[in-house]
């Protein structure tokens, strides 16, 4: 018999920019007030909006990825909800947004999850600059796919009652359900910089963010109804297809330069009886000695490549590590590992060294999308030849990759580019962040 999944709903919006994040810090923060067990999720992938969900929920928030993820790994995934009153949670981009050549199971948008999920969607709308207008909008996003689960929308950024009556009669007439209405205001903006958000953890002062953001949905937002139109699809088969652990002891950098982990990797680590270490670069910390592998995580080491340069206890640790056991980086955490990362100002600092990798952040190229790798050689859990799913997200560009490639990597319309990553020795290192192994 097929379990029940708590009831849910899913945050989105027709573009980003809508406000949907200030959305759902707030609506999580308001719930878990009322005294309600919330169960955040991101749909895609997102490596800083999940710490500002824990923050606001005070319960890990996991991806969901129709793209990356197969059907095993998304139950396994999906079942973190046990023992939750109620599950949000937030889209990225717009609703239908996704890649045009479908993945393990889809396009990667937050409408397939939501659909999988059995999740009503809240329609957030920035509806400055129209009034009944903004009906027709969200009514296109009704019906473009009549078989997803609908709860109505929530209008952020009203100028005035009267503006709110206007908008009002348009949704009417659109048989859409009015879930709350928003005034404008310029003090809800989280800080931003290069890749979206400060991350949670720099934040000067989030929980005063957070509980004013819950405080303003309280006044605005209809949080009955919400609560009344939250529902979802039976449970698939209970499975334990969280990723297995690369190491049993696993020395984890963690700090504001180190912090792009995705959570389910590190449960499926922990559930699987693997130890994680955590270390801090920044405060000069060596990894564990004990420990049989180093994973440096993706982040923000163009910001910190002074400190991280003068880090002599880590990069000493990290060196003599190497000599013997596995290092591996990804993205922040490769650039750290190669011989120098060239600032913003163009200072070019001296890194680990254990890859020849020069990387630059004063020549800016975005680097965004989902990537499928074929290992050429082997990295830390994983044998030459498995397929991966990931994806890669950042500003620098290579200017010297000298040593062997470990992977072919493909971007989501299949076509091959020349971020391989790198092997020397018992280091590797990807400009991808992992999210699983490819069923196919």
């Amino acid at each position: 018999m097929a379990m029940i999944n708590p009831p849910g709903l899913l945050i989105s919006a027709p573009s980003s920019g809508t406000g949907k994040t200030t959305v759902m810090l707030g609506l999580l923060r308001a719930l878990a007030e009322d005294g309600m067990t919330v169960q955040p999720f991101k749909s895609g992938p997102d490596y800083i909006d999940p710490a500002f969900h824990r923050a606001a929920a005070g319960r890990a928030s996991f991806n969901l990825d129709s793209w990356a993820m197969g059907e095993p790994l998304l139950n396994a995934i999906s079942a973190q909800a046990e023992g939750a009153d109620i599950v949000v949670a937030e889209g990225s981009m717009g609703l239908f947004d996704g890649v045009a050549k479908p993945g393990e199971l889809g396009h990667g948008s937050s409408a397939e999850t939501a659909l999988r999920m059995g999740w009503p969607v809240v329609l957030v709308l920035d509806v400055g600059g129209q009034a009944q207008s903004a009906a027709a909008t969200a009514l296109g996003f009704r019906m473009y796919n009549p078989d997803l689960p609908f709860a109505g929308v929530i209008l952020n950024r009203c100028a005035s009652p009267r503006h709110e009556r206007l908008t009002r009669l348009g949704m009417e007439r659109a048989g859409l359900p009015v879930l709350g209405v928003l005034p404008r205001r310029g003090d809800l903006t989280l800080p931003e910089r290069h890749l979206g958000l400060i991350q949670a953890v720099e934040h000067p002062d989030l929980e005063t963010a957070i509980a004013g953001y819950a405080t303003f949905l309280r006044e605005h937002v209809d949080l009955e109804a919400i609560k009344r139109a939250a529902s979802s699809s039976p449970k698939g088969p209970s499975s334990a297809a969280l990723p297995r652990p690369p190491a049993q002891r696993i020395a984890l950098a963690q700090d504001a330069a180190f912090s792009f982990t995705y959570p389910h990797l590190l449960e499926g680590w922990r559930a699987a009886g693997a130890e994680v270490l955590p270390f801090s670069p920044l405060a000069n910390e060596a990894p564990a000695k004990e420990a049989d592998l180093v994973w440096l995580p993706g982040g923000y080491p163009e910001l910190h490549a002074g400190s991280l340069a003068a880090a002599e206890t880590f990069l000493t640790g990290l060196r003599n590590h190497a000599e013997a056991k596995p290092v591996h980086g990804e993205c922040g955490g490769y650039m750290t590992l190669g011989e120098g990362l060239i600032d913003k100002d163009g200072i070019q600092h001296r890194m680990a060294g254990l890859l020849g990798l020069v990387t630059s952040y004063e020549k800016r190229k975005f680097n965004l999308g989902y990537r499928k790798a074929e290992l050429l050689a082997p990295m830390p859990g994983l044998a030459t030849g498995s397929a991966l799913r990931g994806h890669e997200f950042h500003y620098s560009s290579i200017v010297e990759q000298p040593d062997t490639p470990l992977a072919r990597v493909f971007d989501a319309e299949g076509t091959e580019g020349p971020q391989t990553g790198s092997v020397r020795g018992n280091v590797t290192g990807t400009f991808f962040h992992l999210i699983a192994e490819a069923s196919a």
